[in-house]
């Protein structure tokens, strides 16, 4: 099994962050989402690698295969773990794509680390550029609801990801698209997770506020978003994050649900590829 292994710097531990590396040619590198880890990813992995491609996924710390520390479930830490990666492995020239709280390392890592390293960003389904409802983002989600999120995985974390897993997707629309064994299949992924890192990271997408790091991005950039995203709803954040975004591309996919890489991968891909390879 291939590991990146962080630096121990002022008393923060050290932590082992399990990867995938596959392909040859301009690397990808795939940030999940909350509470999955890299598996999420495999409907999108063999169309980028038959496209040209070297594709690279982790899993973030706490979650998957990776370390699972008590501490460091910030942006700040994540953006240092994606770092870490891009340097242990020697990457340049690297296209970053960001699922849900995927998209904040993006914003984040842009802000602390700058874009000499990337060549494109891609926004999916993203939680940027901020989430709640404030004085200053009126339109955002209750803070209620995050609390409520925290106390369903306290009271009973399998239940929860259970009924969150078939939000996740819509499941009541996209039978046709999505079967139940998946969906149940994603649960056993975020039950392995660490509670303590699922727990955190509610707080770390719920209150990090991305909006400087998406204006000082200065890459080529592309927003995709479901217009039936009961997540991470589109008017929240993927329409915003677009307006924020200097010269962002926006998609919105008909009828996708915030796990659109499970349910709309057709369309979901050949979107991506497009702006891959784009000049």
């Amino acid at each position: 099994m291939s590991y990146v292994t962080t630096p121990t710097v002022e008393k923060k531990q050290a932590v082992k962050l399990y990867y995938k590396d596959y392909g040859e040619g301009q690397p990808i590198i795939l940030l999940h989402g909350w509470p999955l880890s890299h598996r999420m990813w495999e409907y999108q992995v063999d169309d980028f690698v038959n496209a040209g491609f070297r594709v690279i996924t982790y899993d973030r710390r706490g979650f998957g295969k990776s370390s699972q520390p008590w501490h460091g479930y910030t942006y700040q830490d994540f953006a240092d773990d994606l770092y870490e990666v891009i340097c242990s492995l020697e990457l340049s020239n690297v296209i970053l794509v960001g699922f849900s709280m995927g998209g904040g390392e993006l914003a984040t890592y842009v802000e602390k680390y700058g874009t000499s390293k990337l060549s494109k960003l891609v926004f999916l389904s993203s939680v940027t550029p901020y989430m709640p409802k404030t004085d200053d983002n009126p339109d955002g989600v209750d803070v209620n609801v995050f609390e409520d999120i925290k106390s369903g995985i306290k009271e009973d974390r399998a239940g929860f990801f259970a009924d969150f897993g078939k939000n996740f997707v819509n499941l009541d629309k996209n039978q046709n698209r999505i079967s139940k064994a998946q969906v149940d299949y994603n649960w056993q992924i975020a039950c392995r997770a660490s509670r303590k890192a699922t727990l955190d990271c509610v707080d770390a997408f719920s209150q990090t506020d991305f909006r400087e790091g998406c204006k000082q991005i200065d890459v080529p950039t592309l927003v995709v978003h479901g217009d039936d995203d009961a997540i991470v709803p589109f008017e929240v954040s993927g329409k915003k994050a677009a307006e924020i975004i200097p010269d962002a591309e926006l998609k919105v996919i008909k009828g996708a649900p915030h796990g659109l890489t499970f349910t709309h991968n057709k369309e979901l891909n050949p979107i991506l590829i497009d702006f891959f390879k784009k000049a």
